[in-house]
């Protein structure tokens, strides 16, 4: 894990839209993957290997994975995104 000064130009060489940006970035078999993505999505997207750049939750809703919080959850979508600059829902929380 690195801390990167100049995440902004990393995110977009990976093909994240500004509109999925969050916390965390990373690279995962090829794929972009960025925010508080649940795990299952992220076998999902392994298993299926769509045609798109990565997923990604934008911002740092509660309840997503390593947003736990007391207050509860509230419901987020897990995006697809491709280097083309399309976006997709790709999961829903909770279901």
């Amino acid at each position: 894990m690195t801390d990167d000064p100049e995440r902004a130009l990393f995110r977009a060489s990976l093909g994240i839209p500004d509109a999925a940006a969050s916390c965390h970035t990373g690279v995962v078999d090829g794929y972009a993957i960025e925010g508080h993505v649940p795990a299952a999505d992220v076998r999902r997207l392994l298993r299926s290997r769509p045609a798109v750049a990565g997923i990604a939750v934008p911002g740092m809703p509660l309840g997503s994975p390593g947003m736990e919080s007391p207050y509860g959850k509230e419901p987020f979508t897990v995006l697809a995104f491709t280097r083309a600059g399309t976006i997709s829902a790709f999961s829903r929380h909770p279901q």
